[in-house]
């Protein structure tokens, strides 16, 4: 009985297989996707089945490499993996192209507020130059005031101190 049912297995293993190699050659000749998913689907078996007998997915993965038609050697070589290649290169140059106009949107929006900040009058004014030089003297002005007051202090002090001495001496004298 075991014969039997190995018998069965090994003849449903078969039909499964000779159904992907006519679903192989079927999508060659009609030009439809060579691809593991399209392929067990028009077969009518799972993926797994594909991935467990490697010839067959080796036979499929060359029919997809090979160029579609007779008339392919006359035309330029337009394979799968051709088609690939374009389609990441084409997405990668998207992606530069997106990341330089978000830079030059930035770019932008920098510009158009520094403009519309000086022109509202909430900007610095245009005589930055100036206006550094005038707190640079200023600052100047306020050191030399410093000095001069930290003298009249000192002055300041010296004459209340000579002022308590003569109060002193007069007030011995009586």
């Amino acid at each position: 009985m075991t014969t039997a049912m190995d018998d069965g297995r090994c003849a449903g293993t078969e039909r499964r297989r000779d159904r992907v190699e006519a679903a192989i050659a079927a999508a060659a000749r009609d030009g439809t996707d060579l691809t593991a998913s399209a392929i067990a689907r028009a077969a009518r078996v799972d993926r797994s089945f594909l991935y467990r007998h490697r010839d067959l997915l080796e036979r499929l993965h060359s029919a997809a490499r090979e160029p579609d038609g007779p008339s392919a050697a006359s035309d330029p070589v337009v394979t799968r993996a051709s088609l690939q290649a374009d389609l990441g290169n084409a997405h990668a140059r998207n992606t530069r192209l997106a990341a330089r106009i978000q830079q030059l949107e930035r770019r932008l929006s920098e510009a158009l507020g520094e403009q519309v900040w000086r022109e509202s009058g909430l900007g610095a004014p245009a005589a930055v130059e100036e206006l550094q030089q005038t707190v640079t003297r200023l600052q100047q002005q306020a050191v030399d005031l410093k000095a001069s007051l930290e003298e009249r202090e000192a002055e300041l002090e010296a004459a209340r101190e000579a002022n308590r001495r003569l109060t002193r001496a007069l007030n011995q004298r009586e």
